[in-house]
């Protein structure tokens, strides 16, 4: 660890403890995050948990004015994926509040896939992927 400066080392440790200790109430931060999302005509609203599980949905009766069953699958899709990178953002924004700044001690693929903000930045489609790609069962 040379060239390391003994006191930032120390000042990561302690921000270590305060996360440690925090870690509760990041907890109930992240689980009580939502993400809600409207597609571009205004006719669909879809609001998401913090892992993207569906909370609400709603269609303004307008939608039947032109009915199209893919058109409106596809924009209730959309709208959903664009709820859950809102949720991600927001759960990403907590996570990186209560991390500690540990820049120039980690090495530089310290961001593994695993990792809190490596998860967060994944969708579940992508973890099994990506564990399988890590010899992971």
């Amino acid at each position: 660890m040379s060239g390391v400066d003994p006191s930032a080392l120390l000042s990561v440790i302690r921000e270590l403890r305060q996360t440690v200790g925090e870690a509760g109430e990041t907890q109930r931060r992240v689980l009580a995050v939502t993400g809600t999302a409207n597609s571009p005509d205004g006719l669909i609203t879809v609001t998401v948990g913090p892992r993207g599980q569906l909370i609400d949905l709603r269609i303004d009766p307008r939608v039947y004015r032109q009915p199209n069953a893919g058109a409106l699958a596809a924009t209730i899709l959309a709208t959903s994926r664009a709820a859950v990178e809102q949720a991600a953002e927001r759960t990403r924004e907590i996570v990186d509040e209560r991390m500690p700044a540990v820049d120039g001690f980690l090495p530089p693929d310290a961001e593994k896939p695993f990792g809190v903000r490596g998860l967060l930045r994944r969708h579940d489609s992508e973890l099994k992927r990506a564990a399988e790609a890590a010899g992971e069962p």
